[in-house]
């Protein structure tokens, strides 16, 4: 302990600035602060603070260069601003995470949110850190136990997989997170909060997540009054965060809530410095930054751990092929949507199973695990395809045996995708397995029965 103490302490003494960069506001236009004499020194996303050296001032970061001054979006309105004002330039504003975070709610920058002290690590990161070498990654690892029949079984999630939750707002996406982040076997859990509601926050850490989810958890958090420079830079820190423990050899789970604010702070901030909107208001450059962002998680080197992650993904109206939601679709290994119709009948996950997928699927099961998820499968879009028949009583029992046999199953396969389940993946697969068998033959060695009980 003494030791990591040595190292905090020199981290926060190397952050004393013997000398200061500074430059006067030159023009105020459109929420955009123009300053003069840092052009030769600043770069692209450093971070300025605008007020009187040495005191405590409104942070801004640029945007745009040119020969005779910088272009800086502030943290928030330019209201107060004049010209003249002095702006200090702090660098590019890294991260330093450290093992000591685990259990703290922290903002993007670092800084305690909790109301307790908190330090630097020793080792400063970049916000946009580099993906890993595509040919130096390892393969997807095992299947992880969830705590979810429904992702131990039809929805596999595997050690460095990467999965998005698409939904709209209200259907239970931060409870089904929530549940994730207590049951989804990690050795570390990394929260981004991006443009929550300031009041969901604290619910979220204290209600939803609890002693036992904070016990492994770091979130970081820039809720939704904050500017878009913030909100962006949210995500940014919740990866780097990520990529710390990462690169200490631990299995990470990342919870991302979510990227389609991440995509808007970005569109703000872009809009503001120039660039069109193209892609439904979206500027091109988003597809860079979500595809950039997402490619950083997954598994790392031979010498690395592995960031399995979970991004939410809000789709107004259901639309999957909106800019965020299609774009998300094409980077990662597997979408999980829910459904507000399932919502409102009350059925929680709302998870639709027809429109998702795993894409770890084959080789995340057995050949008789497939079977069972194949089946169920099967029966579902059975049902779905005549639901509208069924429900207006225009089908007659015993014309097709494998409607008569969905209509049987639909029912048990609805509940068992709402169930918890602590015993493990194979419980879970029994418990399919259950759902699956027809009334009658639950003892007499049928095909079901014999595939429930195999192991992988």
């Amino acid at each position: 302990m003494a030791a990591i103490g040595l190292e905090n302490l020199q981290a926060e003494v190397g952050e004393v600035r013997s000398r200061r960069d500074i430059g006067r506001v030159s023009r105020i236009h459109r929420g955009m602060v123009e300053v003069s004499g840092l052009s030769a020194l600043a770069s692209q996303l450093d971070l300025v603070e605008i007020g009187p050296p040495g005191q405590p001032g409104r942070l801004g970061e640029v945007v745009a260069l040119s020969r005779e001054s910088i272009s800086v979006l502030p943290d928030g309105d330019a209201e107060g601003l004049a010209m003249g004002e002095a702006v200090t330039l702090l660098g590019p504003g890294d991260i330093a995470p450290d093992d000591s975070w685990i259990g703290r709610v922290i903002d993007p920058f670092g800084r305690a949110l909790d109301g307790r002290a908190i330090l630097r690590g020793s080792r400063p990161r970049p916000l946009r850190g580099t993906p890993v070498n595509p040919t130096m990654r390892r393969v997807l690892g095992p299947r992880l136990e969830t705590g979810l029949a429904v992702f131990n079984t039809l929805l596999p999630i595997v050690r460095g997989q990467r999965i998005g939750l698409f939904a709209g707002s209200g259907v239970g996406k931060s409870t089904l997170l929530a549940k994730l982040a207590r049951g989804v076997q990690a050795d570390v859990v990394v929260i981004g909060l991006i443009g929550e509601r300031s009041r969901e926050v604290r619910e979220f850490v204290e209600r939803v997540l609890g002693p036992e989810g904070m016990a492994r958890a770091v979130v970081v958090a820039a809720t939704s009054d904050r500017s878009p420079l913030v909100r962006r830079r949210c995500a940014w820190t919740m990866m780097a965060v990520a990529e710390h423990f990462r690169d200490a050899g631990r299995h990470v789970l990342l919870l991302a809530d979510s990227v389609t604010r991440f995509a808007e702070a970005h569109r703000e901030i872009a809009l503001a410095a120039g660039e069109d909107g193209s892609l439904r208001g979206f500027p091109p450059s988003t597809a860079g930054q979500i595809t950039g962002l997402c490619e950083r998680a997954g598994p790392g080197t031979e010498t690395q751990g592995d960031i399995t992650a979970i991004f939410s993904v809000l789709v107004a109206g259901s639309d999957m092929d909106e800019p965020v939601a299609d774009l998300m679709r094409g980077v990662l290994d597997g979408h999980v949507v829910l459904d507000r119709k399932i919502a409102e009948r009350g059925r929680f996950p709302a998870i639709d199973i027809l429109r998702s997928v795993s894409r770890s699927l084959p080789d995340a099961a057995s050949e008789a695990e497939n079977t069972l998820i194949s089946t169920a499968r099967q029966r579902l879009g059975t049902y779905d395809r005549s639901e509208m028949m069924i429900q207006a009583g225009l089908y007659a029992p015993g014309s097709d045996p494998l409607l008569d046999a969905a209509i049987e199953a639909w029912p048990k396969l609805d509940a068992f995708v709402a169930e918890d389940e602590w015993d493990g993946v194979q419980a879970s697969f029994r418990r399919l397995g259950e759902c699956l068998v027809p009334r009658g033959s639950e003892g007499n060695g049928s095909q079901d029965s014999d595939v429930a009980g195999d192991g992988p």
